[in-house]
């Protein structure tokens, strides 16, 4: 069976006047849904950008990217924008929530993006609220929140739209300790529910640690640690 993700010699490089930075080199992986892996390394080892072109945010300098079989990079921009929205969730370490939404409004927003709001998405996003144990705070504005609170938030709203690949950039990077230590919990209880491809960059040895797959980014490629 075909991998949902498959990454072959992917590479990204910076050009400058001074000369050139390469960030990714020959940098390969294959994973399919069920599975979770988190990257470790150093700040400016790539970990970011690796996750910004994994989800199509950001275009490789060379080799390639399919996700459930497709090439994103080969799509024009409505259908890249269509193909994100559907495929691809973002948790990141800025919980990036909409100061003005409630914390409903804001999971719902991915399915305003693509024109399916609907009954069933308010629905599925209270739900998910629910899970996410924010039954009682649905109607807060982030402001009223707490960080750990608006990170719950952010989950929800990467999952709204069943997205088969989730992408996680320092998602516990700017909590205390112990709602890290909760938000990391939820979020691989949640990807071993939902059968979900979960790829989360890190600093927390932590957070790392609950996972079953660990790789290291170095000198731009993924080495697999036991």
């Amino acid at each position: 069976m075909p991998a949902d993700l498959a990454v072959r010699a992917l590479r990204k490089e910076y050009r400058y006047p001074a000369g050139s930075l390469v960030v990714l080199d020959r940098l390969h992986l294959a994973m399919s849904r069920g599975e979770a892996l988190a990257v470790m390394g150093p700040s400016g080892s790539g970990k970011s950008t690796l996750l910004y072109i994994l989800g199509s945010l950001e275009e490789p300098t060379g080799g390639s990217v399919e996700i459930c079989g497709q090439n994103p990079f080969s799509l024009d921009r409505a259908a890249l924008a269509r193909f994100r929205n559907r495929t691809v969730g973002f948790v990141f370490q800025d919980h990036h929530l909409l100061p003005q939404c409630t914390s409903l409004e804001n999971v719902l927003v991915p399915t305003l993006a693509g024109g399916d709001a609907s009954t069933e998405a308010a629905t599925r996003a209270r739900d998910l609220l629910r899970r996410v144990g924010l039954a009682e705070r649905m109607d807060r504005l982030p402001s009223e929140l707490s960080g750990g609170e608006r990170q719950r938030v952010a989950i929800a709203r990467a999952l709204i739209n069943s997205p088969p690949v989730v992408l996680a950039d320092e998602p516990t990077g700017n909590l205390d300790r112990r709602s890290a230590g909760r938000v990391g919990s939820l979020l691989l209880e949640l990807q071993r529910e939902q059968n979900i491809l979960l790829i989360a960059v890190t600093h927390s040895l932590d957070f790392a640690g609950r996972f079953p797959e660990r790789a290291e980014l170095v000198d731009g490629r993924l080495e697999r640690q036991a």
